[in-house]
C-alpha cells in the first residue's frame, strides 16, 4: 500500500532540513540539479526528489534550458510563514513594549503597576 503524502502543503514541504537546505541555495537565484548537489554533497536522486516535493507545493518552478533545468524559488508561495509568524512577532513586539515601560519607571523610580 502506498504511502499517503505528509507534504501536501508549505509547512510540511519545510519541515524536512534538505528541503530547507534547498531552498537556501535558491535565494541567491536559479540553479541546476548539478550545481544543488554539488552545494550540499547531496545524490542527485536525493536532490531531484526533494525538489520534486517543492515543486508540488508551489515552492519552487522550474524551466528548461538546453538538456538541464533550472530550479527558482518562489518567494511568494512563503507568504504563509510569514502570516503565521506575524501573529507571533505582534505578542512579542506588545511584551518588548511593557518592558520598556517596565524598565522606564524603574529608572525613574515610579513604583510598578505590574
Amino acid at each position: 500500500m502506498a504511502r499517503s503524502s505528509t507534504t501536501a502543503d508549505v509547512f510540511n514541504a519545510v519541515a524536512e532540513t534538505r528541503r530547507r537546505e534547498i531552498l537556501d541555495t535558491l535565494i541567491d537565484g536559479e540553479k541546476a540539479v548539478g550545481a544543488i548537489v554539488s552545494d550540499l554533497s547531496l545524490s542527485q536522486p536525493q536532490v531531484s526528489k526533494h525538489l520534486r516535493v517543492l515543486s508540488e507545493v508551489g515552492l519552487v518552478s522550474s524551466r528548461p534550458e538546453g538538456r538541464r533545468r533550472l530550479y527558482r524559488l518562489e518567494p511568494s508561495r512563503l507568504r504563509p510563514f510569514h502570516e503565521w509568524l506575524a501573529k507571533y512577532e505582534q505578542t512579542l513586539n506588545e511584551r518588548l513594549d511593557r518592558m520598556d515601560e517596565y524598565l522606564e519607571q524603574l529608572q525613574q523610580g515610579e513604583p510598578s503597576d505590574t
